[in-house]
């Protein structure tokens, strides 16, 4: 009973993490601020909280590498766990698909044809 106790709490206190509060804790992009666009990485914060609340397609919406760049660390701790060389080869589809993700992203975003 104690136990449960202390995961509902520790899930309470996720959800409090991530919601809209979590915003005035976010680092800021010094790439946006000394330069004045974005960088590759802008709203990867965002995205991993509007998971954090539930929110998959605005999560997606906000940062499209979110999913491809979740599952190659998912794919990077098997591949720890176990040496396999369907590992290694999703390993790699999932570098290519994340790298592949962000530039598209990236240049629709400086482009001004997204966000």
């Amino acid at each position: 009973m104690v136990i449960f106790g202390k995961r509902s709490e520790a899930y309470k206190m996720s959800f409090f993490l991530f919601t809209d509060i979590s915003e005035q804790y976010m680092l800021p992009c010094l790439n946006k601020r000394i330069f004045g666009i974005d960088c590759p990485g802008c709203g990867i914060q965002r995205s991993v909280a509007l998971l954090f609340q539930g929110d998959f397609v605005g999560a997606f919406h906000m940062y499209p590498a979110i999913y491809p760049l979740f599952m190659l660390l998912f794919i990077l701790v098997l591949s720890v766990l176990f040496k396999n060389k369907i590992l290694i080869k999703l390993k790699i589809f999932f570098m290519i698909a994340s790298v592949v993700t962000v530039l598209i992203n990236y240049i629709l975003k400086i482009t001004n044809i997204i966000h």
